[in-house]
């Protein structure tokens, strides 16, 4: 099974650079080699980053559709958008517009959230796992609904349109991915509403949790081999040397022994641009 790779790039500050995101500084050299070697690019949605609630912090959507103009062969994903920063019905319409001009390269990545500092620093309402997992669910299908009908109309607990419309509507719509690994809610709403899933952790976690969205899958009568599987690998250093060009290319091969089609990568602050090349030429290429 050939593999795609997504790169996700950092939108936080540097703090050798004056506090540039690293995804500026990125913008010239490293990405455009990126794009000569992956698939996707990734950013992450907080609204401060982690070193320090000073830290300076890009925003992640704005990020992507910037992304999604410079680099017109990448595909595009939030990894993911917190579900509680943006109404979904304006995440509908936001959607469609990248996905227009991006001539149909969006990813919707859409997670429940889990950062409750951040929501309380920013005034948002963090409700309970339950509640957070509910919201998601009403939100996926209020997306859904505002791409495929010509009006929609939806009365949940949490969210209600009534008569919404969302034109033009997306040429070819967005995959939803979700991400997430709780077993009890989240991996049943991704049986139930998801086009791709996403998880992060070793080959080993990856694998218990798969099995878990199996059965999820076959309680509610979808096909499991219809959700495509991703992964993401944090804090994965860069190639050192052969020996560390043959560990990754191990852990590759591990993922898609799994049935993994798309993996994202995150390696931090990375500014030169020929060490994405040699990772692209001496790693990924085997997996094409």
């Amino acid at each position: 099974m050939a593999m795609q790779f997504g790169w996700v790039t950092p939108v936080a500050g540097l703090p050798t650079n004056g506090g540039q995101p690293a995804v500026i500084q990125q913008l010239d050299e490293v990405l455009p080699a990126v794009a000569e070697h992956f698939d996707s690019v990734w950013a992450y949605d907080h609204l401060y980053g982690f070193a320090s609630p000073d830290e300076p912090y890009l925003e992640c959507w704005t990020t992507l559709t910037w992304l999604a103009a410079r680099f017109p062969k990448l595909l595009v994903g939030g990894l993911v958008l917190c579900n509680n920063f943006r109404h979904p019905a304006l995440l509908a319409h936001m959607g469609k517009t990248l996905q227009a001009f991006s001539g149909g390269r969006l990813v919707l990545g859409l997670g429940a959230g889990w950062r409750e500092e951040e929501y309380r620093r920013f005034g948002i309402p963090f409700g309970s796992p339950a509640t957070r997992v509910r919201q998601l669910e009403e939100a996926v299908q209020i997306i859904r609904a505002l791409w495929s009908e010509p009006s929609a109309t939806f009365a949940g607990q949490h969210y209600q349109i009534d008569g919404a419309v969302c034109a033009p509507a997306p040429r070819h719509v967005p995959p939803i991915l979700i991400g997430g690994s709780g077993e009890q809610l989240m991996l049943r709403l991704v049986a139930r509403h998801a086009d791709w899933w996403g998880c992060s952790g070793p080959p080993e976690r990856y694998a218990a949790k798969l099995e878990v969205l199996r059965r999820h899958c076959e309680a509610v009568g979808r096909d499991f081999g219809s959700i495509v599987k991703t992964a993401d690998i944090d804090d994965q250093p860069l190639l050192a040397d052969a020996v560390s060009a043959r560990d990754l290319a191990a852990l590759i091969e591990r993922y898609r022994a799994l049935g993994v089609s798309h993996l994202m990568f995150d390696f931090g602050f990375v500014a030169d641009a020929d060490s994405v090349r040699r990772l692209g030429e001496d790693v990924l290429a085997q997996f094409r």
